[in-house]
């Protein structure tokens, strides 16, 4: 058996760097990024070590804050090998791209992962993964309150006010992304060819709640409703949205998990 993942993390992330909050509140979770295909053959694995992290960590919350989320951004640049990724997209591919040029690395590659915006690994390095997060800074996260509505059976409207509770220094986004959990595919061709992968955490929408104005009040309330049009089998049991700001350096800055209403 492996070992938990969480146990080579120890314990919080380093607040030193993270802007002053309005308030004395604890550290939320750090954001990890994993950018992957199923047409690459190292893929699967990264996708099983950040699934495991991903589920020790809503383990130990027990209800309340967890230490890590993973977003799962599939791109499409794997694409031409013979498999194409049904949850590749070329905007995860430029995400990709933006943070190649914001950390200077030499080329992009999967599976990467990028933890709060500040470092990359491959992603499957465990250890180094471990460390990245370790060294990562953690700040409170936003006190966001989402209502959710769906206007129409294919589409799901997400609404979201409250704080960030601390200021974003040279402006930037409260993003949010809707995430899939157990999808399943069959793998006919590729590197991967001829192998069932489980995939968890896969992004299959990102959107902009609002933009955050360099040097506004942390008091200030922020507001923003989005739209997520939705997919053929979509069920809100196997779903969740992770809220996020990022500045215009990519860092991120603070994070909030939310739960899809199974009625929704």
């Amino acid at each position: 058996m492996a070992p938990r993942f969480l146990a080579c993390l120890g314990r919080g992330g380093a607040t030193a760097s993270a802007p002053e909050p309005v308030e004395d509140l604890a550290p939320g979770p750090v954001l990890v990024e994993l950018f992957s295909s199923q047409g690459c053959a190292a893929s699967p694995e990264a996708d099983a070590l950040v699934a495991r992290l991903a589920q020790e960590s809503s383990e130990a919350s027990a209800g309340g804050e967890r230490a890590v989320l993973v977003l799962g951004f599939h791109v499409d640049y794997w694409d031409y090998q013979g498999w194409k990724d049904p949850f590749a997209s070329s905007a995860w591919t430029v995400r990709q791209k933006a943070y190649v040029e914001a950390l200077r690395l030499d080329t992009l590659f999967t599976p990467q992962v990028v933890v709060q915006g500040r470092a990359d690994c491959v992603g499957t390095e465990q250890d180094k993964l471990a460390q990245a997060i370790r060294d990562a800074p953690r700040y409170p996260s936003p006190a966001m309150k989402v209502k959710f509505q769906r206007p129409n059976p294919s589409t799901l409207q997400a609404s979201f006010t409250g704080a960030l509770h601390y200021r974003v220094d040279g402006g930037g986004s409260v993003l949010v992304a809707l995430y899939e959990n157990g999808v399943v595919t069959d793998c006919g061709r590729g590197e991967n060819k001829g192998k069932s992968l489980l995939n968890d955490h896969v992004v299959r929408r990102l959107e902009k709640v609002a933009a955050v104005r360099d040097g506004a009040s942390a008091r200030k309330a922020v507001s923003g409703s989005v739209q997520f049009p939705l997919w053929d089998d979509f069920r809100a049991t196997k779903c969740g949205l992770v809220l996020f700001v990022q500045n215009s350096a990519l860092q991120v800055l603070g994070v909030q998990h939310f739960d899809l209403p199974d009625n929704v």
